[in-house]
């Protein structure tokens, strides 16, 4: 019986070793991965110890978080290969799109974009929605009240929707050029990812009268 004890003791110890050996101290920061606050706050961070940046963000100027959150939602199974494979071909679709255009010239040359990264954060901010309706139960009854989103929330949902788009075109056209497709749509403010934001903002006026029930 005691060496039992003495035995689940040790597996304790041994535990607890490795989870604090896995886990960066309280007194450690976070890394600084954008440039400008590295030159702001580089100095004051000099002689503190900093956590290890995560694999997937990086300081150089081909870095955009919402480019690398939209990349990490296009696959479901976490193929980054692919993703950015499929990213790509995306921006290289957009970009044709938009260089035939200016030489077409059937658009004012001086409002259209011809970098694919700006249209595709355009695209995710035009897609953005700024309420949403939460079923709330109140008397046995459930009512749809309009409550407002968080930022990551807002941001998700207009990522997910465009992508969403794009997979219920045809299936004989490339996910690439359906994905270029939306995002040119979106960036425009017009395509059905707007349409369902916007029918998503009017139902959300319809049922303001239920608002209160948020906090009821």
């Amino acid at each position: 019986m005691a060496y039992a004890c003495c035995a689940t003791k040790n597996i304790l110890r041994v535990s607890q070793c490795t989870r604090l050996m896995s886990v960066y101290p309280s007194h450690y920061v976070n890394p600084i991965v954008e440039k400008k606050l590295q030159s702001t706050k580089g100095n004051e961070l000099s002689h503190i110890p900093i956590k290890a940046a995560p694999n997937d963000l990086n300081d150089t100027i081909f870095y955009g978080q919402l480019k690398q959150k939209f990349l990490n939602y296009i696959t479901k199974e976490g193929n980054a290969v692919l993703a950015k494979e499929l990213l790509t071909k995306t921006f290289e679709a957009i970009k044709r799109t938009q260089i035939e255009r200016l030489n077409l010239g059937t658009a004012d040359q001086e409002k259209v974009i011809t970098d694919a990264e700006t249209l595709l954060i355009n695209a995710i901010e035009n897609s953005r929605p700024l309420l949403t309706l939460s079923a709330i139960k109140r008397g046995g009854v459930k009512y749809q009240v309009p409550i407002p989103l968080t930022e990551r929330k807002s941001y998700f949902l207009a990522m997910k929707w465009i992508l969403d788009a794009a997979r219920e075109k045809e299936r004989k056209v490339k996910l690439p050029d359906k994905l270029a497709w939306e995002i040119l749509d979106a960036a425009c403010g017009q395509g059905r990812v707007i349409k369902k934001k916007d029918d998503l903002h009017r139902q959300c006026e319809t049922n303001r009268a239920y608002a209160h029930y948020r906090w009821s």
